[in-house]
């Protein structure tokens, strides 16, 4: 019989460290989900291409008072994720004191490809619990894009699927969006 092996959870507090002392560096591509240390996936050029399009196109759409960010850690209870891109309340420090917190944050964006079954149930719940109050995955497979809105006891209660063509209304956007944009 095979022996079980014991996972070691990080805190937040020991992921920083770790980053820190120069145990992890940028070149590692990871992040800290729930406690554990997580491999990302390598960015292909589709993936990098819709980030980039979408953090012009959210720059240019947002409320004034918040900020877009992209691929930067956030901090949750347990996790330090690296959203493709998260709009959060305006800061005159544009967090240089320390990463945004579920308090701050008002949308979180996942462009998914190869990470898609992660997108919809890891992070998705992760976020669900931390209170994110809108997140999206730009579902690159299926060209559509999975809104998720209203977290209440860790879970999102409403999805919606847009696609090409339809509109998009969001708190966070200043003005209905066409989705098409969205999805290239």
């Amino acid at each position: 019989m095979p022996a079980l092996m014991t996972h070691h959870r990080f805190t937040v507090i020991e992921y920083d460290q770790m980053i820190e002392h120069g145990i992890l560096t940028e070149d590692d591509r990871v992040e800290l989900i729930r406690g554990e240390i997580v491999e990302k996936m390598v960015i292909g050029s589709l993936h990098a291409g819709c980030v980039n399009r979408l953090t012009r196109l959210m720059n240019q759409t947002v409320h004034e008072g918040s900020m877009v960010t992209s691929q930067n850690p956030i901090r949750l209870e347990d996790s330090e994720p690296e959203p493709d891109l998260c709009v959060c309340r305006y800061r005159d420090d544009f967090y240089s004191d320390a990463h945004p917190t579920a308090e701050d944050i008002l949308l979180i964006v996942e462009v998914a490809d190869s990470t898609l079954e992660f997108d919809r149930t890891i992070k998705r719940d992760l976020y669900a619990d931390a209170g994110i109050p809108e997140y999206w995955i730009v579902n690159l497979s299926d060209r559509c894009l999975e809104v998720f809105r209203s977290p209440l006891g860790g879970m999102y209660q409403q999805k919606q699927l847009i696609h090409a063509g339809d509109k998009l209304t969001s708190e966070i956007l200043s003005q209905p969006a066409e989705a098409g944009w969205i999805l290239g």
